[in-house]
């Protein structure tokens, strides 16, 4: 079964990174690119790219580990960006 919950990085324009989760990966990521409906730390830094995504069980997953990657060293978080490109 599909996860309907997932967690999920972006890259700014300004090189920064933005945390979130969605229940609808490309319902979000164009809601950030469009400054209307998605997060106030998006609206300036457009365009965004989707650099990373994972499935969570649910919310309350989804959330935990959103947490948890905020708590990241930026080196750590393009780590685990990198983990997930393909090679």
């Amino acid at each position: 079964m599909k996860s309907a919950w997932h967690v999920y990085i972006v890259s700014c324009r300004d090189g920064t990174l933005y945390t979130g989760i969605t229940t609808d990966l490309s319902r979000r990521l164009a809601a950030h690119n469009s400054g209307k409906g998605g997060a106030r730390y998006t609206r300036s830094r457009q365009p965004v790219n989707l650099v990373f995504s994972e499935p969570a069980d649910s919310r309350s997953a989804a959330a935990q580990r959103e947490w948890r990657i905020k708590q990241l060293t930026v080196a750590q978080k393009m780590a685990l960006i990198a983990a997930q490109s393909p090679k």
